[in-house]
């Protein structure tokens, strides 16, 4: 097992260093750091003494991969590849073009997302799995036609419906919790959990549709005959044989949202006015503090490839043939 996880961190570790490289060009070679300064200043003429001071407190003066007029290892180190891309390999996400200290951000703005990512993902799992085997158990029948027909409209219907009118219904007509804003300790509670709910809401649509698939495709396999033919009840072949034999792509899919229990989202957070790490990322590109969205790019490919690995090394408790590939 420990030759087959250190197989799959090897393998992370190129990818990671090619998201890093992809990023770099993206934002140093495609938009250049002459770009950038022109667009944070906002100006129609802009100095070139102007740009040359903007470049020069934000560390962008220096050559992008190599400085022939430093000496020493300071060639390859006094470059934006190294103080820009190579630096994020030990999370030094270094100062936002603001001014800011991003790390220092990043740890505050990280608790508020995973407050609201983290309970969506546990509840969505539960609800959607256990309708879908509820879905499944009742195959053929008027419960799994219509409850197939509810999903196709949910799935249908925009997340920002959801968020819109959860907030009109829940907040402004019946002013059970308050409409946006956030709060720290125990009083965060009443701003997260209408955005909790109406996370998992627009969730179950499209996956419960696909944990029906799942569970549909075993039933029909050859285990599930045998082991209806040996007398065991239709309850305990759904929970006991198809649900652990389903488990691996239920696991493919909850890598999908493992990166949004520290990213947060995107949507969720801004019309709420959660300040987690999807508002932070927003209001960065709003204000074009490329620095920022450097960083939170970088760390949610660090993330994204530890929850494969994570997955892979979930696959050999649930599969342990999985070892031998």
């Amino acid at each position: 097992m420990m030759a087959y996880i250190a197989r799959r961190i090897l393998y992370a570790i190129p990818i990671l260093i090619g998201v890093n490289i992809l990023t770099f060009l993206l934002f140093f070679v495609v938009n250049s750091p002459d770009d950038m300064a022109r667009m944070n200043l906002g100006l129609k003429r802009v100095t070139p003494e102007a740009v040359e001071n903007w470049k020069r407190e934000r560390g962008y003066h220096l050559p992008l991969l190599y400085n022939s007029s430093a000496k020493g290892l300071a060639r390859v180190t006094d470059t934006i590849f190294f103080q820009k891309s190579v630096k994020l390999f030990q999370f030094d996400f270094g100062s936002s073009d603001s001014g800011r200290d991003i790390g220092y951000d990043i740890s505050q703005r990280m608790w508020p997302s995973l407050a609201i990512a983290l309970p969506v993902l546990l509840v969505g799992l539960l609800i959607n799995i256990s309708y879908a085997l509820l879905i499944a158990f009742f195959r053929a029948t008027y419960i799994d036609f219509w409850s197939v027909v509810l999903c196709v409209v949910m799935m249908s219907i925009s997340g920002l419906f959801y968020i819109i009118g959860g907030q009109y219904l829940v907040s402004k007509l019946l002013h059970l919790v308050p409409i946006s804003g956030y709060d720290t300790g125990i009083d965060a509670i009443k701003f997260l959990i209408l955005p909790v709910i109406i996370g998992v809401i627009g969730g179950v649509g499209s996956g419960t549709r696909w944990y029906r698939t799942l569970f549909l495709e075993e039933i029909n396999k050859d285990y599930v005959r045998t082991a209806r033919a040996k007398g065991l009840s239709e309850k305990r072949v759904l929970f006991r044989h198809v649900l652990k034999n389903a488990m691996i792509p239920i696991l493919t899919g909850v890598v999908v949202v493992l990166p949004l229990l520290f990213m947060g989202s995107l949507i969720t957070e801004s019309f709420f006015g959660i300040p987690g790490l999807g508002s932070y990322t927003i209001d960065a590109i709003d204000s074009q503090d490329f620095a920022i969205v450097r960083s939170m790019v970088f760390l949610g490919s660090v993330l994204y490839i530890l929850g494969l690995l994570l997955t892979d090394i979930s696959y050999t408790l649930v599969d342990p043939r999985v070892r031998l590939s």
